[in-house]
């Protein structure tokens, strides 16, 4: 017991030592720990940390403003849906699913006896018209020659009719001067002549006015005939339009997607076949109407497509429709009655590819509804 109190360092406790001893054994107080927060560089350093900080985060705010994203937006595309104008069966339909078209290729056939009938009846009928036509010129000729044949024919009677009109006038006139003068029977005998001379020249012109009339007639049945063959042009070429319409063909060049039919399948007027993707197709990026404050036509954009994550395409903007998404619905709201609760609308802003200065999106099977995010650089600020 006394052996613990004389010597308290054996004890397992810690003891303070007290004041240390210098080499002439006087007793010294050891100096106490500095704290960190009275070293200048602490306060140097966190003055620069907190500055890189506020810098840092005042830049980021600072850049960030100067771009509106959204993922509200999709590819776009104006789709070709094929589709016949006649009704009919499948003759043939060309192996393209998915698969490439230029303008112009073939892409169904259907069949087409009945139209390649119409198409030759039409025709017949046009050849005939023709030949009524070419019939009706010839009668204009034989009326023509008939009215100059009753014109010469009719030349004899007048100059008789002249003749006999002119000697009635002298005897009658010698009959007025002398009533002896000529006999009574001489001048009923002429007076019968030139009746009778009257008579055949009012025939003879009678002759001539009937050709004059058949010619007439003739060149009117020209203007039908030649109506009439109009008419039956115009049947052939629309038997030829109809023939032309059983074959079906690209209009522009895309892919061809969503066929629906095969050969022997019977489709009638607006049966849908097929359907052609364009080469060309843009984004429809529905951004909030608070993000257009600063948004330009031709901003840029950078594009991420959610099949294509690696690949930034570029593009820009190339319209802002004039009117939010709802104003277009089949039935838009009405704000003005009821409980109105203001929301934040969508305005579709179409933003287009640039295949220079970035990934051409041709290259990339990439087609309508597809999901993508834009990112527009505001030109506004």
């Amino acid at each position: 017991m006394s052996d613990k109190q004389d010597n308290p360092s054996s004890s397992g406790d810690a003891v303070d030592s007290g004041p240390e001893a210098d080499s002439n054994g006087v007793g010294v107080d050891k100096p106490a720990k500095a704290s960190i927060f009275s070293k200048p560089l602490f306060w140097i350093v966190l003055v620069a940390v907190v500055a890189a900080i506020a810098i840092s985060g005042t830049l980021y705010y600072l850049h960030e403003q100067q771009y509106e994203s959204t993922d509200d937006a999709f590819v776009d595309a104006h789709i070709v849906r094929i589709a016949p104008t006649v009704a009919g069966t499948l003759r043939f339909v060309a192996d393209a699913d998915n698969r490439h078209v230029e303008p112009g290729q073939l892409l169904a056939v259907i069949d087409a006896a009945g139209t390649e009938a119409r198409v030759t009846e039409a025709g017949a009928n046009s050849a005939q018209a023709q030949a009524q036509l070419d019939q009706t010129r010839a009668q204009i000729v034989a009326a023509q020659a008939t009215r100059d044949q009753a014109a010469a024919q009719a030349r004899a009677p007048l100059a008789t009719s002249v003749k006999t009109a002119l000697d009635l006038a002298r005897y009658e006139a010698l009959h007025r001067l002398d009533p002896g003068a000529i006999a009574a029977q001489k001048l009923d005998e002429a007076r019968a002549q030139a009746r009778s001379a009257a008579a055949e020249a009012m025939a003879a012109r009678r002759q001539v006015d009937s050709a004059e009339a058949q010619i007439i007639v003739a060149r009117r049945q020209i203007g039908a005939s030649q109506a009439l063959i109009a008419a039956r042009q115009a049947q052939v070429r629309q038997a030829q339009v109809t023939l032309g319409d059983n074959r079906l063909t690209a209009p522009i060049a895309g892919q061809v997607v969503n066929r629906q039919v095969n050969v022997g399948s019977f489709v009638g007027p607006g049966t849908q076949l097929m359907a052609i993707i364009p080469d060309h197709v843009w984004v429809t990026a529905n951004f909030k109407e608070t993000q257009l404050r600063h948004m330009r036509i031709g901003d840029a954009v950078t594009i991420k497509v959610d099949a294509y994550p690696d690949v930034a395409f570029k593009g820009h903007v190339d319209s802002i429709q004039r009117g939010a998404g709802q104003a277009f619905a089949l039935l838009p709201p009405q704000n003005a009655t009821g409980n109105y609760v203001k929301v934040v609308q969508r305005v579709p802003v179409r933003i287009e590819f640039d295949v220079k200065g970035g990934p051409d999106p041709r290259k990339y099977p990439i087609g309508p509804g597809m999901s993508v995010v834009p990112t527009v650089k505001l030109g506004g600020r």
